[in-house]
């Protein structure tokens, strides 16, 4: 089976809904669907998930000009999932004890 969960999404704007609403973002595999999502939290972080909202995100169009012409390309497309938990719980994505 393929990895999950890629890596959390760590940013202003998720750091403060996380203090407000106990929503904890993850950028995630593009095949997994909001079960496995699910499962993959639970089992990761002991924690018990009440929902999961995901988002695909289209990749970005890139040009790169060089001394030999134009170049142009796209970054690869990912999928968000924004995971919210029950009351009293929380994921430790730093490590600190």
């Amino acid at each position: 089976m393929h990895n999950i969960l890629v890596k959390p999404l760590i940013t202003e704007k998720m750091t403060a809904l996380t203090e407000k609403a106990k929503h904890y973002g993850f950028i995630v595999d593009f095949r997994a669907n909001k079960i496995q999502i699910a499962k993959a939290v639970k089992d990761k972080f002991n924690v018990e998930v009440l929902s999961v909202n995901t988002i695909k995100m289209k990749g970005k169009t890139k040009t790169q000009f060089t001394r030999k012409g134009k170049f142009a390309g796209r970054t690869p497309q990912y999928k968000k999932a924004f995971i919210r938990l029950k009351d009293g719980q929380t994921i430790d994505l730093f490590g600190e004890a």
